[in-house]
């Protein structure tokens, strides 16, 4: 059996290496609802998160007795910690004997470690990108970056949010580096006296915008819209509606994806400009579609008609809580497997926490950094997309 300091040893050397090693912008990581306590939670199984609604009032009516309401059917959304993934790190006596003999094999083993950290957060960073297909609805203009001159698309996201009922969260908007760069360039956040600080123009740091931590992300998303064109709706649809008929539709071969920004022109009812986010699309000429969380602000009526949007970029402004982030240690029979050494390692960047275990072979030793995630939005009213 390895003594207990063969890995304890290594930590100083592979937070080191992390200092050296190349990293993505991951912003979403530090921005989301993270628990990382999930240990008795069985790979692929269904957790599920409690959501109320918004209740209606009733008239008070003095009474001999307390009426008998308020019960309420409590809704949930659901997730799943269903990505298990290591990295693996292994080395022969004879790889290690030949790089030893240059000074180089330590320095080499903990970059490898670093590497590995950086290809996990990666994967997790993509993951919680991917969920801007859930986000409530939409601001700014497809395939162009936004602050190009001022911050006016920040404000109309977060009037998205206030109406939808996020008033009081601990609010944050990552977007790509592009969009950073048209951020660092508006006299808004460079100007000292406008700004109120120097950080933008000396350090380069994104200073908080009405009331958004800014982050930057190197995952991003773009999004590819559904070709689907001529979709009207196929009834009445009332105010809150997010399941919606249509008919009409020519198909093109995509129709209408997931993530899709669909708007609505005036028919029976008033011109609706609110951009709406597709969860759910189709491939049929009619039938049904879902749009995420609060739905239809405006009601509709048969013959509205459809519009998807142009292809985007999905910056992302939410609430900490509109997401989770689900992390646990890799799971080992009750009786232990043929690992010689474990021990946690924190990463100093994102705060998630990985297990490098060590197991001896026949001349060669295999090391791994491990994780098993998983994501989801559950508040999808508190969380919307700025379109570039």
């Amino acid at each position: 059996m390895a003594s207990a300091n063969t890995l304890t040893n290594l930590i100083p050397d592979i937070f080191a290496a992390l200092d050296v090693v190349s990293r993505e912008l991951s912003g979403f990581i530090p921005a989301v609802s993270i628990n990382s306590s999930l240990d008795q939670v069985d790979k692929a199984a269904t957790i599920r998160i409690p959501n109320t609604s918004k209740p209606t009032p009733v008239a008070i009516t003095p009474a001999s007795y307390a009426p008998d309401t308020g019960g309420q059917t409590i809704g949930h959304t659901t997730m799943t910690v269903d990505q298990a993934y290591s990295v693996p790190v292994q080395w022969t006596g004879e790889e290690e004997k030949g790089f030893s003999r240059t000074g180089l094999y330590e320095n080499i083993r903990q970059q490898q470690f670093a590497q590995g950290i950086r290809a996990l957060i990666n994967a997790i960073e993509t993951d919680i990108a991917e969920l801007y297909t859930k986000s409530s609805r939409a601001y700014g203009t497809a395939g162009t970056t936004p602050f190009a001159s001022n911050l006016d698309d920040v404000n109309q996201l977060r009037k998205i949010l206030m109406d939808n009922g996020a008033q009081g969260q601990d609010l944050s908007l990552v977007v790509n580096t592009t969009a950073g760069v048209n951020l660092r360039n508006l006299v808004h956040l460079t100007q000292v006296n406008t700004a109120g600080s120097d950080m933008t123009l000396r350090n380069g740091v994104l200073l908080p915008i009405s009331g958004f931590n800014v982050y930057e992300s190197a995952y991003v998303q773009s999004h590819t819209a559904g070709a689907g064109t001529g979709y009207d709706i196929n009834g009445t649809e009332a105010v809150g509606q997010t399941t919606l008929t249509l008919e009409g539709g020519t198909v093109n071969v995509t129709g209408i994806t997931a993530g899709d920004v669909i708007t609505f022109a005036g028919g029976a009812n008033a011109a609706d400009a609110n951009k709406y986010i597709v969860t759910t699309g189709t491939t049929s000429t009619s039938g049904d579609i879902v749009i995420a969380s609060p739905g239809l602000i405006i009601a509709k009526d048969t013959n509205d008609e459809l519009t998807i949007g142009s292809s985007y970029t999905a910056n992302m402004g939410f609430a900490r809580s509109a997401i989770v982030l689900a992390t646990r240690m890799p799971m080992r029979p009750s009786v232990g497997d043929m690992a010689d050494d474990i021990i946690t390692i924190t990463d100093p960047i994102t705060g998630i926490s990985f297990e490098i275990a060590m197991y001896k072979g026949y001349h060669q030793v295999h090391y791994e950094v491990g994780i098993v995630w998983g994501c989801q939005i559950v508040k999808p009213e508190h969380c919307a997309i700025l379109l570039g």
